[in-house]
């Protein structure tokens, strides 16, 4: 059996309900990229940032992670704040940002229908986020965005969901690399006061002073 590599194929067929919704998405919204999104950033990352899936009028839009909607906006503006982009974020894939050893990633590669990938959909995917952790060798560093992504992470890692609780701020310690915990960066998240761009920003502030720890 071939080796799952760290990113799916545009027109990937894995997941039958989620290659049905990209087919009418194509008929219906024929400028957007409608496709498996693939993640964004560099091979020497010692930073990686799982997400859940692309937003319809996001990713899935712009074809690259967090790209095109509010969420993008609070990841990038706070990346930017920690030092790790280069550029200015324009909400757009030419806008010609770069991310500094670090990569923004998905546990659920294609758009899902009302954003919500089902259960065997996130363990079909799994694979690519499994190989995608592999083919980041300086990896230290894991920033889960929501439950999904941090459940998703953990199973990339071989590691048993129940013994590490998802919490916001909560860190866990996996050996290899570090596992912190946010809320999702959405909308609604930020509209409802669950997450605040000060809650989000602190989380970030964590990696980097553990990270610049590490450093010689």
């Amino acid at each position: 059996m071939p080796a799952v590599p760290p990113e799916a194929p545009r027109d990937c067929p894995l997941c039958p309900r989620l290659a049905q919704f990209r087919a009418a998405n194509k008929r219906a919204l024929p400028d957007h990229f409608n496709g498996a999104v693939p993640s964004f950033g560099t091979d020497d990352a010692e930073l990686l940032i799982v997400g859940l899936a692309p937003g319809l009028h996001g990713a899935n839009r712009t074809g690259r992670p967090f790209t095109g909607d509010y969420a993008g906006d609070l990841l990038y503006a706070t990346l930017a704040a920690v030092g790790r982009l280069k550029g200015t974020y324009d909400a757009r894939p030419d806008d010609g940002v770069t991310l500094k050893r670090a990569m923004i990633s998905n546990a659920v590669r294609c758009v899902p229908p009302q954003n919500k990938p089902e259960t065997g959909e996130i363990k079909l995917c799994n694979g690519f986020l499994t190989a995608r952790i592999a083919a980041l060798p300086q990896l230290r560093a894991i920033v889960a965005l929501g439950t999904i992504a941090h459940n998703a992470t953990l199973s990339a890692l071989g590691l048993r969901k129940s013994a590490y609780k998802f919490g916001h701020g909560a860190v866990h310690d996996l050996g290899a690399v570090t596992l912190y915990d946010s809320y999702h960066c959405s909308r609604y998240n930020t509209n409802t006061g669950v997450l605040t761009p000060a809650m989000f920003r602190a989380v970030f502030d964590r990696v980097e002073r553990d990270l610049g720890a590490e450093r010689p």
